[in-house]
């Protein structure tokens, strides 16, 4: 009979079944396609938030404050329900969540496509979060139970880089269906993408659930989306109003953080917690979700401001604006699958912490930017912006998946996504304040100068930059000086916010460079698959 061992060390038995393991690849290209609808929806629509603002027939002639909602409302059903999405994945099954995340947000699609008006863009948009919800967190779940534990870090790798792919397809994409048909095509175009996901889904991606998943926890589901809802939503209404001292804004973000800190204290107390909240005790995991929600924070509010910079002050047309975020996808494209080898080499402390430090570094060069720089510093700061991220996604994200058990990839995963969501939307709601802030004092003075506006149009015009730009349209060949003094004021205000979005990311480097562990022992990885190799020869 042959020995359990071999030079003392017990071979571990495959986790994932041989006729899983042969198809891995293929399911995670089914997986792509799956996050490629959600991300590439987000990024198209910043491509058509200008066309959309644009008075019917060509758009909605949707207000700033109605573009930002809907932005949001997606935001808030999506960021709410990511933990809860989560949890039914582990507890019904991955495959079943993500097949009606898809099908939810297929549905969404088709409706916002034909809004009849902001409103109903809105409502729609939300139904699509709602899809959205069940289908990020499936993604990373499904890809930690067909991948063995020494291949997971290469398979996160190729799926953060399909972020990359879907950031570089979407305003592309946008630009080119704005180019030639109406507005609601940058939502109908994701309804093909579904259909052929959902057919790839059924035939050749495996169920995979908790096979102990334990009592519910309703009262901890409850406490979860009503914490994440209050305190999302506190925090767009505090970038809407851009002042985060509103009694309004306070209440609701003080009572969503306390209805988290209730989470937290009942998960600790009851037998049958939805997540193992000790896991924050680990100063290495707590680092990594800290990480992805500072790195979010800094890249979505650069995000917001960088559309406005390239269509609105140099006037590129959506496909030359989608066209020069090129750099910033394929960098990630290009480095995120190849991060795992330099974390073999360096260890995730140093790989991140330098990561870190390029994405302040890509902030900071923003301050070179004004209305006739070389359109090639833009593309060189995207491209530096992209390669720090795809050194900082796929580190933290192994670092979370792998704290916890198969059986619970779903929570990791959603844990995961909420902390990215949240941060995201702190960015927008405080960079984007910031940003409207500093732009309102710098137009101000120069919208009192001009003779025969009201009260109202005055205080309209300096909303945005589009809406100043609107105003000197309308002024005729008087409004040039207007439309110079406004570009002035919104450099002005894009270098302050960009100036914010580098001092978070270097917050982060500080983070992740105090509590991220160093290089593992050499050889540790691959153990896996020499395991694997093992017990065929013995078989």
């Amino acid at each position: 009979m042959a020995s359990s061992t071999t030079s003392g060390i017990a071979e571990a038995p495959r986790h994932v079944p041989e006729h899983i393991h042969r198809r891995r690849w293929v399911i995670l290209s089914v997986l792509m396609l799956s996050l490629l609808i959600v991300v590439l929806d987000n990024s198209i629509l910043n491509v058509a938030m200008k066309t959309i603002a644009t008075p019917a027939p060509t758009g909605l002639g949707a207000t700033q404050s109605q573009l930002e909602w809907a932005i949001n409302s997606y935001t808030l059903v999506f960021a709410g329900l990511l933990f809860t999405s989560g949890l039914l994945g582990d507890r019904l099954g991955r495959k079943k969540v993500l097949l009606f995340g898809l099908l939810v947000f297929g549905v969404g699609s088709v409706l916002a496509a034909v809004a009849g008006s902001p409103g109903q863009l809105i409502a729609f948009r939300a139904v699509m979060g709602l899809g959205g919800a069940f289908v990020m967190p499936s993604t990373l779940a499904v890809l930690m139970n067909v991948f063995e534990r020494d291949e997971q870090p290469r398979a996160i790798g190729i799926w953060a880089g399909g972020v990359g792919l879907a950031i570089a397809i979407g305003p592309i994409a946008g630009g080119l269906l704005l180019d030639h048909f109406w507005w609601g095509s940058v939502f109908l175009v994701n309804v093909p993408i579904v259909l052929v996901a959902l057919v790839a889904m059924v035939l050749l991606v495996p169920d995979s659930r908790d096979p102990r998943p334990g009592r519910l926890d309703p009262v901890g589901v409850l406490l979860s989306v009503v914490g994440l809802v209050l305190l999302v939503y506190g925090i767009i209404k505090g970038g809407q109003l851009a002042d985060f001292t509103d009694p309004q804004v306070l209440g609701t973000v003080l009572g969503g953080l306390l209805v988290l800190v209730g989470f937290v204290l009942y998960e600790k107390r009851i037998d049958h917690p939805s997540i193992d909240v000790n896991l924050f005790r680990k100063p290495a995991f707590s680092a990594a979700v800290g990480a992805i929600a500072l790195v979010f924070f800094a890249l979505m509010g650069v995000t917001f401001f960088i559309v406005f910079y390239v269509q609105s002050v140099r006037g590129f047309t959506p496909l030359q604006a989608g066209l020069l975020i090129l750099p910033l996808a394929v960098s990630q494209m290009i480095f995120s699958p190849r991060a795992r080898h330099v974390v073999d080499r360096f260890g995730s402390r140093v790989v991140c912490t330098a990561g870190m430090l390029l994405v302040a570094l890509s902030m900071s060069g923003f301050l070179l930017l004004d209305t006739d720089t070389p359109i090639w510093v833009l593309e060189v700061l995207f491209f530096v912006q992209g390669t720090g991220t795809a050194h900082i996604m796929p580190p933290v994200t192994v670092s979370i998946m792998q704290a916890l058990p198969r059986e619970k990839a779903g929570s990791g995963s959603a844990l995961n996504n909420t902390f990215r969501q949240v941060g995201g939307t702190l960015g927008v709601a405080v960079l984007g304040s910031v940003l409207s802030t500093v732009y309102r004092d710098g137009i101000e003075g120069t919208l009192r100068s001009v003779p025969g506006l009201t009260d109202g149009v005055r205080h309209a015009a300096g909303e945005s930059i589009e809406a100043t730009l609107g105003l000197a349209r309308h002024l005729g060949p008087t409004g040039k000086a207007l439309t110079d003094e406004a570009n002035a004021a919104f450099i002005q205000a894009m270098h302050i916010t960009a100036l914010g979005s580098a001092a978070v990311a270097i917050v982060g480097a500080v983070v992740v460079g105090s509590f991220l562990p160093g290089r593992t022992v050499s050889g540790t990885r691959g153990t896996d698959r020499a395991e694997r190799v093992k017990a065929g020869a013995r078989s």
